[in-house]
């Protein structure tokens, strides 16, 4: 019988369903944990997203990955409440930067109460990540440091925009590899660690969560264009409104030869705050190739993650993963 696991990840063995459920509201009782504080104004703050859900798919990859160990060993959860602690506090930060309103169905803390609450709330988390890491020992510490690293270089790489004579679609792939796919590749690294497995394996899920991440973000681009509020729970076309140049953009820009593509091109560098020019470019951006291009190489990072599991012994846990492979890409779809 097959277990409808989440993410809408179909998991065909009762004993690794019932493993991830529970490791999931282990984790999710660790994150409540981590979130509270002795000033009540923060513990609401801080618990904010936590309480708005979101697809957890971080600690499912450090739940995965643990089974080629010791899923049960003692840092598995801990490590799990670590990069969802540390992806929830990017997501405070960006819905500053990006003046977000909504996030996960809910209005953003920026909008509920101000970009400075917002701010220091997203420290809170790191600071609390940064607490439970230091129990997993300095290796945890060093890898968690150098993901960060690169989260944030990412983060300033997407702000600078690609050098003269740099192909934007490349440096958007390093952007994201960076913003994305880091912390993601911590989770499978973290999940194989913390469990005892052998360094191959360790490796492998490293460069599997890298290359799965992207997929993750590439997806995410597509929603962003085609999806409704009620799929995606943010608003659509915020980048769009943003003027963030994301996949379906760049590839619209890369390939523009028609009068049409001009005047798509036109209507995104103006002012998209306008909600009429909003929804006109939603809509022919949504009718053209350049989103069919952006779903293609989403598949493409997809399988590639799944080639990465090559290595892996056989059993429920390798084909739970294979299954993540095609839940990111029926996100696209």
């Amino acid at each position: 019988m097959t277990v409808v696991g989440p993410f809408g990840l179909s998991v065909r063995d009762q004993v690794l369903d019932t493993d991830v459920r529970v490791g999931l509201a282990d984790v999710e009782e660790g994150l409540l944990e981590a979130t509270k504080s002795d000033v009540p104004f923060i513990t609401e703050a801080a618990r904010h997203l936590v309480r708005a859900g979101g697809k957890r798919f971080r600690p499912l990859l450090v739940l995965l990955a643990a089974q080629f160990g010791d899923p049960y060993a003692p840092g598995v959860v801990p490590s799990a409440v670590v990069v969802e602690l540390t992806h929830l506090a990017t997501l405070y930060h960006d819905d500053v930067m990006d003046e977000a309103e909504v996030r996960r169905g809910v209005p953003s803390a920026n909008t509920r109460w101000s970009n400075s609450v917002a701010v220091l709330t997203g420290d809170f988390l790191f600071a609390r990540a940064s607490q439970i890491l230091a129990d997993l020992g300095p290796e945890a510490v060093r890898i968690q440091a150098e993901a960060f690293e690169r989260l944030v270089t990412g983060q300033i790489l997407e702000t600078a925009g690609p050098q003269d004579g740099r192909d934007p679609i490349d440096h958007y792939l390093e952007v994201i590899a960076g913003k994305t796919g880091s912390l993601i590749a911590v989770a499978g690294r973290f999940g194989a660690m913390m469990s005892g497995a052998d360094v191959s394996v360790i490796n492998t899920m490293t460069q599997f969560g890298e290359r799965i991440g992207v997929a993750f973000q590439l997806a995410d681009d597509v929603l962003d264009i085609a999806s409704d509020s009620h799929e995606s729970g943010k608003t659509p076309g915020t980048d769009l409104r943003e003027g963030v140049a994301t996949l379906p953009v760049l590839h619209l820009r890369a390939g523009c030869t028609s009068t049409d593509d001009h005047r798509l091109v036109e209507l995104l560098d103006s002012d998209l705050s306008d909600d009429l020019r909003h929804a006109e470019a939603l809509r022919l951006l949504r009718a053209h190739p350049a989103l069919e291009q952006a779903r293609r190489d989403t598949i493409r990072y997809a399988d590639a993650a799944r080639a990465a599991l090559a290595p892996l012994p056989p059993g429920p846990a390798k084909q739970a993963l294979e299954g993540l492979c095609d839940a990111v890409v029926f996100r696209a779809g």
